[in-house]
């Protein structure tokens, strides 16, 4: 029996294998710069987060027809699957394409077409949060949302993403504000590269029920009080951390201490296609450099299902699976 797993900081784009990308890129007739798999390979040596945006959006090219968004999708449950994901809330990004010319009904219904079929299909509940770029205008984030929520293709929530430094979440105040009002759950990355404050902001400016990353509110004793305070959940992407240089080895990474401290901490995988592994392989990689053991990496489990927008009971069915794993460990 695996370890049933919920992933809550995945970004569907981020799962853009070199193999479907040259797939894609041969059904539609798009020119990539790579001239093989081992040559795109070679460009995952990211320096920090800015050079790894540049190679993700260069990738997206490729996305063009409804069925490729859904490809995508399926591709992603069917690796989730194997990993033991029971759940997923999936980030789409939908200035990505939209920018590139791509219409936003196209890629939004072919991701809502792969996850419509997640449960039949992968035995994967899912939800789908629209995450929108900090480093564009907000004004083109709250116009995009007003698309989506007179578009008729549902989504659960929003949330904020890409290049952090110089973008604090107060510039999405109002993004955030319509959302809430549309019963929309908020979530937002802040606390990678970005200073604690940001954290602070996405809690008390933009009302976000869970922060993505957060790793750097260590730094702020009074903000760690407030998140163990308040149940607060921080979705935390070992791999992408060490290989955008948020932190320089995994050794470095803080989930024991975060956890010491009472933080509600889960593991996810961020971009599993680029940074090296799926969810899986994060826990993995943590068990084997800290010796985590059943305790913990059920623990983990918990605190993804607790963190998730899942309803109580669901919530309680899913927690009962992990028990049943921890019982029939060592």
């Amino acid at each position: 029996m695996k370890l049933p797993l919920v992933e809550l900081h995945l970004h569907i784009e981020g799962t853009l294998e070199p193999e479907l990308l040259f797939e894609l890129a041969a059904r539609n007739a798009v020119t990539l710069p790579w001239a093989s798999l081992a040559e795109l390979r070679a460009q995952y040596d990211f320096t920090d987060l800015q050079s790894f945006l540049n190679l993700y959006y260069r990738a997206l090219d490729v996305l063009r027809e409804r069925i490729d968004f859904t490809d995508l999708t399926r591709a992603y449950l069917a690796r989730a699957r194997t990993a033991g994901v029971r759940h997923a809330e999936i980030f789409f990004d939908p200035q990505a394409h939209t920018s590139r010319g791509v219409p936003l009904h196209t890629a939004l219904a072919g991701v809502r077409d792969a996850l419509d079929g997640a449960v039949k299909d992968w035995g994967i509940s899912t939800k789908l949060i629209v995450t929108f770029l900090r480093d564009r205008p907000a004004a083109e984030a709250l116009q995009i949302l007003r698309e989506i929520l007179a578009g008729g293709v549902p989504i659960d929530g929003i949330g904020l993403d890409s290049a952090e430094v110089g973008y604090p979440p107060e510039l999405f105040t109002e993004v955030f504000a319509l959302a809430r009002a549309h019963g929309l759950r908020l979530v937002a990355h802040a606390g990678e590269e970005g200073p604690p404050d940001y954290v602070w902001q996405a809690l008390d400016l933009l009302g976000v029920e869970r922060v993505d990353h957060g790793i750097r509110s260590l730094e702020d004793e009074a903000l760690l009080d407030r998140l163990v305070r308040d149940r607060i959940p921080l979705t935390v992407c070992p791999f992408s951390n060490v290989r955008l240089r948020v932190i320089d080895t995994l050794a470095d990474h803080p989930i024991v201490r975060m956890l010491d401290r009472g933080l509600l901490v889960c593991v996810n995988s961020d971009d599993p296609a680029y940074f090296g592994g799926y969810i899986d392989d994060n826990l993995a990689a943590l068990d084997t450099e800290f010796g985590l053991g059943p305790d913990r990496l059920a623990l983990l489990a918990r605190n993804g299902i607790e963190a998730s927008f899942l309803t109580l009971g669901e919530k309680a069915a899913l927690a009962a699976e992990v028990d049943a794993w921890r019982s029939l460990q060592p």
